[in-house]
């Protein structure tokens, strides 16, 4: 067959598109990773962690006699006999099982803090079967991380901290732990998400995979396809007959680590805010076209952030060139920030984009009405207030004797939804500061259906907060 010089033109123009339009694979990570080899490689730097707590006897008293004016109190002499004739509780040894995994030649290994809390005796199984005694050198509960170590004059082998930050939804992973005390059970699969809060603590930031994570997998190692560990596997939640498993990610657990081989315990920075997630409804409100970052409820006194010039009210849309996406990244940004450190926060005031330089202070451990003139109808809002008088006040325990307090709250109404609660007290109205029902009334009288009211409340456990009501 004789092809013409524009027919041979023509194939190669439409090749050169098809190779120009097709997909590029190149950097595309490995799909079908060799877990035999990563399991024969990875294997000896998991350990097994056998911990054990002494249980001391709760003394028992005898039952108090109690006086009695007709004689000897029957039920009493009963409750004493008993007592005498009932074996003494003896002191007795708790143990569990969990994993951990080796991070350097000399020893140091790495676990979760509710395997090893409280034991009084650690010994680690390594993979040749010698068994040591662990000493733990430093715990964090609100990581769940611990760090132990052990004594050997061998060079030991240990497994090589990843970037969980890199990590992407859909990558193999394998995990290597001690369920049911089986030990070294390897299981595999991918990650499922990232980010995920699972309301185990205040950084969670959970990956979560399909990967099998057992009770005895805690503390263990969860490697990616390059045999590098991205996540310390910590929980899991199971129901219907299958479960799925969560770990820490490592670049959380890196700078914990430090820490605590540096020093045993882990120091955090330190705003001085109280916060609350941006909704749809409190970013309407505020005037902005997002929901992204985080709404400052109020700011504690002689803290980084009053004296930075942070307000009540203001958005915080990215902290330390970090965008604030959601309100559980801000306290773990905030956290992984050195002391002392001068950061720079991008926020919205009064619908103004602003840039504050704040110096990171040092987390300290006790840290982390129908009114005189007739309440106003709840059906709008959901909510009933009246002005404070020092009846309403002494009824439901409030220090203040002015402004606005809730009396009611609609069942079923949006109010309720957003937890309003009696004896919240009402500070501001659409950053209006309010003083009596009559003002609150006028508010509420000028505005539609389906317009956006945000209050500022101070809570009865003294907590600001706000909330968006739609108007019906």
């Amino acid at each position: 067959m004789v092809y013409s010089r524009f027919s041979i033109v023509c194939i190669l123009v439409l090749g050169l598109m098809v190779m120009l339009s097709a997909p590029d694979f190149s950097i595309a990570k490995a799909v079908n990773p060799d877990f035999v080899v990563l399991a024969k490689k990875l294997n000896p730097t998991v350990v097994n962690i056998r911990t054990a707590k002494n249980i001391k006897p709760k003394l028992r008293t005898r039952r108090p006699q109690q006086q009695n004016p007709f004689g000897n109190n029957f039920m009493d002499d009963f409750f004493n006999r008993y007592f005498d004739e009932m074996p003494q509780q003896r002191p007795h040894r708790e143990q569990s099982l969990g994993t951990g995994f080796i991070i350097s030649s000399d020893g140091y290994i790495l676990t979760n803090n509710h395997v090893v809390n409280g034991a009084d005796e650690v010994m680690v199984k390594l993979s040749d079967g010698r068994e040591v005694k662990g000493d733990i050198k430093g715990l964090d509960d609100k990581t769940d991380l611990a760090l132990i170590k052990i004594n050997e004059n061998d060079s030991l082998p240990f497994a090589e901290l990843g970037d969980s930050d890199a990590l992407e939804v859909g990558e193999w992973v394998m995990a290597i732990g001690n369920p049911f005390g089986l030990s070294h059970t390897v299981t595999a699969g991918i990650v499922s998400a990232k980010g995920r809060v699972i309301g185990s603590g205040p950084y969670d930031d959970y990956i979560q995979t399909d990967a099998s994570i057992n009770p005895g997998n805690s503390g263990g190692p969860l490697f990616n396809s390059e045999g590098r560990v991205i996540g310390i596997n910590t929980a899991i939640i199971t129901g219907g007959g299958g479960g799925i498993g969560f770990a820490i990610p490592v670049s959380m657990a890196k700078i914990v680590v430090d820490q605590l081989r540096n020093s045993g315990k882990v120091t955090r920075g330190y705003l001085g805010v109280r916060f609350q997630p941006l909704t749809p409804d409190l970013a309407k409100s505020f005037g902005l076209k997002s929901d992204k970052g985080v709404l400052i409820a109020s700011v504690e006194k002689d803290t980084p952030a009053e004296k930075a010039g942070i307000k009540q009210g203001d958005v915080i849309l990215e902290y330390d060139g970090k965008p604030i996406n959601d309100g559980s990244e801000l306290p773990r940004f905030v956290a992984a920030t050195p002391v002392d450190k001068k950061v720079k926060i991008s926020l919205v005031r009064d619908g103004e984009k602003k840039v504050i330089y704040l110096i990171v202070g040092k987390m300290n451990d006790k840290e982390s009405s129908s009114a005189a003139d007739g309440g106003i109808d709840a059906d709008r809002v959901g909510i009933v207030v009246e002005e404070i008088r020092k009846e309403i006040a002494d009824r439901l325990g409030l220090r203040d004797n002015k402004g606005l307090v809730v009396t009611e709250v609609k069942p079923g109404s949006s109010a309720e939804e957003v937890g309003i609660v009696v004896g919240s007290i009402v500070i501001e109205l659409n950053g209006r500061r309010l003083e009596s029902v009559k003002e609150y009334t006028s508010l509420i009288a000028g505005m539609k259906k389906g317009d956006v009211m945000r209050l500022l409340l101070r809570r009865p456990d003294g907590t600001a907060h706000y909330v968006a009501l739609k108007v019906d």
